[in-house]
């Protein structure tokens, strides 16, 4: 079994694409043990509470420095005990530490078609406002390692979607997270559970 903590900043999206995947038998032999915000206020933790899994919060508002922010989230982690760490909108640098420790443990998903629109700054709406902006006609989503840059690990999923006339960055981030990001991340989960990698 699987045992996965699932970290994130915002709504929980993503995170819940993956509790539905479970609840519907697509995403196999894992388990969510807990989901990890840096911000109390993540509906995210909401979601993981009504779903009966552990809601943690580690901010580094708490603590003096980045540095024992960056202590503190891996303690927790190793606490956790998991196999996996899933990153499903989490807005904070993975320390340095961590990424060492759970090398080829730790998965991220991109809005984007890495190795566009990616990198420091690219986050969010940013990123979709940057490829309209550029005028490309296909955009996407990509499931990576995570490593020690920023979206530069290995890629384990992509998925192209069109760019249509009339997209705003809100609907064509819409479109990505719906036909892209809710069906990689679930299924690199399951493929990571099940080994077939």
């Amino acid at each position: 079994m699987l045992r996965v903590a699932v970290m994130v900043s915002g709504g929980g999206t993503n995170l819940q694409a993956i509790i539905d995947a479970i609840k519907a038998g697509e995403v196999t032999n894992t388990e969510l043990v807990a989901v990890i915000s840096n911000n109390a206020d993540a509906y995210a933790l909401e979601r993981a509470r009504q779903n009966g899994i552990e809601a943690v919060v580690v901010s580094p508002k708490s603590y003096e420095t980045r540095d024992e922010f960056n202590d503190a989230l891996l303690e927790k982690v190793n606490s956790l005990n998991v196999d996996l760490i899933v990153l499903a909108g989490f807005l904070v640098k993975i320390p340095e530490k961590m990424v060492h420790e759970y090398s080829h443990r730790i998965i991220n998903i991109h809005p984007s078609l890495i190795p566009s629109f990616c990198g420091k700054g690219y986050y969010g709406l940013k990123v979709h406002e940057a490829a309209l902006e550029k005028g490309v006609k296909v955009s996407g989503a990509t499931v990576h390692y995570v490593d020690e840059g920023m979206d530069t690990g290995e890629i384990i999923f992509q998925k192209a979607i069109e760019v249509e006339d009339g997209d705003t960055p809100e609907i064509l981030q819409r479109r990505i997270m719906e036909q892209a990001e809710w069906k990689l991340l679930p299924a690199a989960i399951n493929m990571i559970a099940n080994k077939e990698n």
